[in-house]
């Protein structure tokens, strides 16, 4: 009855959509806290894991300016430089020379990221497929 009314006040939408936005979101926020909790028990977030993950899918290099780190993840610069560097100090990362520009750096995983990504990957793909099989 109140996203009905909601929808009538405001003239926009149908009480289905609305109803079927409100539990697709629910169920990320759900999916959500359960990749947090599996993060956090493996010492990383959610952004650093994703880090991890955009350098090691480069089909064609092993890494990747900042920059198009940035770009492919779409968060601010600062909240990915605080991240970098927090990952460069976990041994996680190394930053190199850029050779095509040298007041560029590049980052790449280290032996420690790609054991922690290799490690994380399938219990991280059996969270999401157990969670999709039990919203069906």
């Amino acid at each position: 009855m109140m996203i009905e009314g909601y929808v009538k006040a405001t003239g926009t939408g149908s009480t289905d959509g609305v109803e079927q936005a409100l539990s697709m979101m629910r169920s990320a926020s759900q999916l959500v806290r359960l990749l947090d909790a599996y993060f956090a028990n493996h010492n990383l977030s959610q952004l650093k894991f994703l880090v991890l993950v955009v350098i090691d899918r480069e089909p064609e290099t092993d890494s990747l300016r900042q920059s198009e780190i940035n770009q492919r993840l779409d968060v601010s610069k600062p909240v990915l430089h605080r991240t970098v560097s927090s990952m460069l100090s976990a041994g996680l990362l190394v930053r190199t020379q850029d050779n095509e520009d040298s007041r560029a750096h590049q980052l790449a995983l280290t032996d420690a990221g790609k054991t922690a990504l290799r490690a994380m990957l399938p219990d991280y793909f059996k969270i999401i497929t157990e969670f999709m099989e039990g919203e069906r």
